[in-house]
């Protein structure tokens, strides 16, 4: 499978390939800017309101009945954090040309229609309409509302916020609820006409079709997109170790607490991380899962994830209260075991399955490519499905040790119940 990447013009790039295997394509437009706390609502907000019409089919039922025409195409707005930068926009699913009962070509009106919906949104006077923000802002609202609530998710985001207060990696994709309920139909397109005149786009197509076909329906698409002077997208910087652990807790009206943990490393050797992490807590049969959850009955849930552009590994975990010492002791525990090299050949054999087939799995999903891809051009890295396979597969176990030896533990969030109060998780 081979991937090209092309730039189309001034700040518009395309990341092509061609696959015959699939029965649908996918072609997906992304507006990528720097993280910013200041801005990050309003550009998490844009695309919903972006997806409510165009100029031509100015109602969300206007719009259907033409994706429906489209043999039930589909678009969807998208908003993404990728590294330290904030990445907004539309994504495509539509039959291939093949599948289509009268071989018709659906690759240029479905372009001609992301374009529309980026670049020639429907309008009253001169700006957004103020129904479509009202109501699409009250969505995005109760999504941040939401992640307060699911307390796993809170406890995750105030890790991150709490390790990387002072860094862009700190700053949710969505924004706060704060900045969303200053956000009207004004500043919301003032910010939009910024946004689309000095952000890099980045233009994604996997399907069938010839590479020239493809950028020519996307340049068509797109030849009315303002450029002015750009702001490229950031280079994400890895965290600076800490000098001591920080310790934050928090205390809510809940039955069970979520302790979640970060680590930062020295090592930018990413295939020996990733190998490290998928043994430590990155899999069903990780360190962390068989031994603080099943052996050890300390924890409800335990992972891990490693955060490849800022060489960070967090773990996710919840527990009893009264178990909180116990817990963190053999999660430090388990951590100690893998950097001293106490890995079963079963368990390296598992995690090295583990990651092939997660990555065989993404080369057989548009969205997971789409994704994929995407960060490898925001973060401006080459690997392919492929290459990175490739590089696992040639890990030691002596080299993911050596990478693993300057993990150390940098912050620690406990969200635990107010003392006599209890409540629902």
């Amino acid at each position: 499978m081979e991937t090209i990447r092309r730039k189309l013009m001034t700040g518009v790039y395309l990341t092509y390939i061609q696959q015959r295997k699939f029965k649908t394509n996918v072609v997906s437009a992304q507006l990528v800017t720097p993280l910013d706390e200041k801005t990050a609502s309003a550009n998490a907000l844009l695309p919903a309101v972006l997806r409510r019409g165009t100029a031509q089919y100015d109602t969300m039922q206007k719009l259907s009945a033409e994706l429906d025409l489209l043999y039930g195409a589909r678009i969807d707005c998208t908003v993404r954090k990728k590294g330290e930068n904030q990445c907004v926009g539309f994504i495509s699913t539509f039959i291939d040309d093949h599948m289509t009962p009268g071989g018709e070509r659906l690759l240029e009106p479905v372009s001609a229609l992301l374009g529309d919906l980026m670049c020639n949104p429907v309008m009253q006077d001169d700006r957004f309409l103020d129904t479509y923000v009202q109501g699409e802002r009250t969505n995005l609202i109760d999504q941040i509302r939401g992640q307060m609530n699911d307390k796993r998710v809170y406890a995750s985001i105030r890790l991150m916020q709490e390790m990387c207060g002072s860094e862009p990696y700190g700053v949710s994709r969505l924004g706060s609820e704060k900045s969303a309920q200053q956000l009207s139909a004004d500043t919301l397109y003032e910010q939009y006409r910024a946004l689309l005149s000095t952000s890099r786009l980045e233009l994604f197509y996997c399907g069938s079709a010839e590479l020239g076909r493809v950028e020519q329906a996307l340049l068509s698409a797109f030849s009315t997109l303002p450029r002015a002077e750009l702001v490229e997208a950031v280079k994400t910087l890895p965290h600076a170790v800490a000098e001591e652990t920080r310790y934050v807790t928090e205390e809510m009206d809940v039955t069970q607490g979520k302790l979640a943990m970060g680590f930062s490393s020295v090592s930018q050797d990413y295939p020996a991380l990733l190998l490290f992490n998928v043994i430590y807590g990155g899999s069903a049969n990780s360190k962390l899962f068989l031994n603080v959850r099943e052996k050890e009955s300390l924890c409800y849930y335990a992972s891990s994830t490693l955060h490849r552009q800022k060489n960070m590994i967090t773990l996710s975990s919840g527990i009893e209260f009264k178990n909180y010492q116990k817990a963190f002791d053999e999660i430090l525990a388990q951590l100690d075991a893998v950097k001293r090299g106490e890995i079963e050949e079963w368990e390296e054999i598992g995690a090295r399955s583990t990651i092939r087939h997660a990555l065989c799995a993404m080369g057989d999903s548009l969205g997971q490519m789409e994704d994929f891809y995407l960060g490898q051009a925001v973060g401006g890295m080459s690997d392919t499905i492929e290459s990175l396979s490739a590089d696992l597969q040639a890990v030691t176990k002596d080299r993911m040790m050596a990478a693993a030896d300057g993990i150390k533990l940098d912050t620690v969030y406990f969200l635990k119940n107010k003392d006599g109060k209890v409540a629902e998780a």
